[in-house]
């Protein structure tokens, strides 16, 4: 069995004071995050994860942090996902986040929109495997302003370069 990964950085490190403490939250369980002076540096030596575990009570509380002022991605995400307070029995204490119905792209998105300093963040990423499969390998680039997320992976320009050779 194969396993295939995609190891991705964030180019730029985004500074603390960008990120709204939701933000912050949800993009360090997306990638692995260190503290790089005011800023933060992320990445994912394996990929971007789909699925988060997060503690609720911290998910709410930095949710609640975040509602002045931001009504972006992470916060609209979010609300969808809490489990309703006046629902009967108890609440997890833990929950699990599906973000495979959006996308990290967004939240960052609207940090680099409110932002003084960063006109936009860039995420490269290579497309690795365990086997040498030809599905296995290759790489993408994404570019996020605040008007548009741009990207291409290397089977986009192969691709491109096919056409521009092609009889």
């Amino acid at each position: 069995m194969a396993d295939y990964f995609t190891p991705t950085v964030i180019q730029q490190t985004i500074p603390d004071a960008d990120m709204t403490p939701l933000e912050r939250l949800l993009l360090s369980h997306i990638f692995e995050a260190e503290r790089d002076g005011d800023s933060w540096y992320f990445f994912s030596e394996q990929g971007p994860a789909d699925l988060l575990y997060v503690e609720r009570a911290a998910l709410e509380g930095a949710l609640a942090a975040s509602e002045h002022g931001s009504d972006g991605a992470a916060n609209s995400f979010v609300r969808e996902h809490l489990p309703d307070a006046q629902s009967t029995g108890p609440l997890p204490s833990h929950l699990d986040l599906d973000l495979s119905t959006t996308s990290w792209e967004f939240i960052i998105q609207d940090i680099v929109k409110r932002s003084p300093t960063l006109n936009y963040v860039t995420a490269v990423s290579s497309f690795t495997c365990s086997r040498m499969r030809p599905d296995g390998f290759g790489g993408a680039v994404v570019l996020i302003s605040a008007d548009e997320i741009m990207g291409k992976s290397t089977t986009d320009l192969l691709e491109e370069f096919t056409h521009q050779v092609a009889p």
